[in-house]
């Protein structure tokens, strides 16, 4: 007996894989054009042009890039703020930003910028999830109930689907009520396309007269034709007010991507290139924008629905791209009979893995973070998507700055003769030598925080008067900008007049060669010599025995 090709096994399970999550991929591509407000060909484009265009650039080999729902959520948010009801407007100018999303993918990209999403904290970007996934499970109730409220805030909004509760269409909800239970169920069989089933059961009814006698209006006409790509017709100020709309794009569709790449790429020891794979966004965005389809990216639903499949390559994703083509061309005129509430139904299934006690326990086990995490949720139910996604990224960069410009210097003793230096508060009984203060500031000093540093070494001085040395230990600082070095040059100067010297230790070699380029005179070379904070100390030592 020959032994099985690997090769020939790997094409099997991308095949196995790519057929199983084309069942997915299909219904969700339409259910998402219906939460951008786009018509239904635009999500099915979308996810054609995105399949294709990362399966050639990208480097994932479980990434299913397609539109996801927290693009499709701050799409309809950015467009409605500048066009308002005019439908025709929303249209054209969601195509202008997903196309300058794709421009700064692209730039992105050419500038190394991979790791651009860390700038997006990991709570405030589970937070956001949160709060977009109840938001988006909200807003399919109209699509259930037939009730559509007059308010667009999320809590009038309620308030409007609560008081129409008497003309509710509860055979629509009947309808969405049996087809999340039967999602919920397939969900445990990875390879039975679950949304392919539940979306046929409902052309079954909508065909057979059922919904419409109950008032149940289904998704409608498709047109899926691949007209020339088109750049819309914007003015300059439209241009430069989507530009700024589509950084917030960029930002949400990257973090989520990134995240569900790297999430799997570090489960199977796949190595990861961030910069291509923003090309391979850009591209992609490009050609979806210019083909009047809806922004993509790597959701985490179907990436990891297509690493549960069983995929070995991105071979799976191009199975699904055809699979899907093939679906469109011979059943699409079955798919415009989808009623609305199977729909809404495959929404709320796909969003709803992100509602769970899990994704807060571990802030509130860790007590870190927990307002932040809770902050960002309700920074997109008070302020919507958009806003919200703005305020959750400020949260991240007033988290960073925080932290950076955090202003503490921790105070140095032996530990025990072991010639290790420790602070002093956490360790009483850390040897200290009188007259030799050692100082290590606790985070990178930088323009934000040096002064409050430098003065707090300043109040030490001033509150020890036999101080006769200082030590500075550099370890938390391998660079220093232009303010930190004025900084360190008054504080230099003020302990050259009451005749204090320093000493420098853990200075690292970047820093080093900063000090001697900038060749403060208050800094004398000798001061930021290669040394420990042990040999430091018996430097300091030293010269305090030939001076006494």
């Amino acid at each position: 007996m020959q032994p099985e090709n690997p090769k020939s096994t790997a094409h099997i399970a991308d095949l196995v894989a790519g057929l199983s999550i084309a069942g997915l991929l299909l219904p969700e591509a339409v259910a998402y054009s219906g939460i951008a407000g786009m018509p239904p060909q635009a999500g099915v484009i979308a996810l054609l042009i995105g399949l294709l265009c990362y399966g050639l650039i990208g480097t994932s080999r479980f990434a299913i890039v397609s539109a996801t729902s927290s693009s499709a959520a701050v799409l309809i948010s950015a467009v409605t703020v500048m066009a308002g009801t005019d439908i025709a407007m929303r249209l054209v100018l969601a195509c202008g930003l997903v196309i300058l999303t794709g421009g700064f993918f692209i730039l992105a990209s050419v500038a190394k910028l991979g790791e651009v999403s860390n700038f997006i904290a990991k709570p405030v970007l589970r937070g956001f999830a949160v709060g977009l996934a109840i938001t988006i499970i909200i807003k399919q109730f109209p699509n259930i109930i037939a009730i559509h409220p007059t308010h667009s805030d999320i809590f009038r909004y309620v308030n409007d689907l609560a008081l129409g509760w008497s003309h509710w269409n509860l055979t629509g909800l009947m309808i969405a009520a049996s087809a999340l239970i039967a999602l919920k169920a397939l969900a445990h069989w990875r390879t039975i396309p679950g949304a392919l089933l539940v979306i046929a059961a409902g052309i079954a009814l909508d065909v057979s007269g059922y919904t419409t006698a109950h008032g149940i209006t289904a998704v409608g006409a498709i047109n899926l034709t691949m007209n020339m790509p088109t750049v819309p017709d914007l003015d300059r100020a439209q241009w430069f007010r989507l530009a700024e709309l589509a950084i917030a794009m960029v930002l949400i569709l990257y973090a989520e991507s990134y995240g569900a790449i790297r999430t799997f790429a570090i489960k199977h020891g796949d190595s990861s290139a961030p910069n291509r794979d923003l090309m391979a966004f850009g591209v992609a965005n490009i050609f979806s924008g210019l083909f009047h389809g809806m922004p993509v990216g790597a959701g985490y639903s179907a990436t990891s629905a297509n690493e549960s499949a069983g995929a070995q390559s991105r071979w799976s994703g191009w199975i699904a791209a055809i699979v899907v083509l093939v679906l469109v061309l011979t059943l699409l005129r079955w798919i415009e009979h989808t009623p609305e509430p199977i729909l809404a139904a495959i929404v709320i299934h796909a969003v709803s893995h992100n509602i769970s006690w899990d994704t807060f326990r571990p802030y509130f086990l860790w007590k870190r973070d927990r307002i932040v995490v809770v902050s960002a949720v309700l920074a997109v139910l008070f302020f919507g998507v958009l806003y919200g996604l703005f305020t959750a990224i400020g949260i991240s960069l007033v988290m960073m700055l925080r932290n950076m410009s955090a202003s503490r210097v921790a105070w140095l003793g032996e530990l025990e003769d072991t010639r290790d230096y420790v602070d002093i508060a956490r360790h009483p009984n850390a040897r200290t030598v009188q007259g030799i203060l050692v100082a290590r500031p606790e985070s990178s000093i930088f323009f934000a925080n040096a002064e409050q540093m430098f003065g707090l070494i300043q109040a030490k001085v001033d509150a020890t008067p036999a101080t006769r040395m200082i030590i500075i230990s550099f370890e938390e600082s391998p660079d220093l900008d232009s303010t930190s070095l004025e900084a360190l040059r008054d504080f230099s100067d003020n302990m050259q007049k009451r005749g204090i010297p320093m000493i420098f230790a853990r200075v690292k070699d970047p820093l080093r060669d900063i000090f001697s380029t900038v060749n403060l005179s208050e800094i004398p070379t000798t001061s930021y010599d290669a040394r420990s904070v042990d040999d430091a100390m018996k430097e300091a030592l030293a010269y305090l025995a030939k001076t006494v």
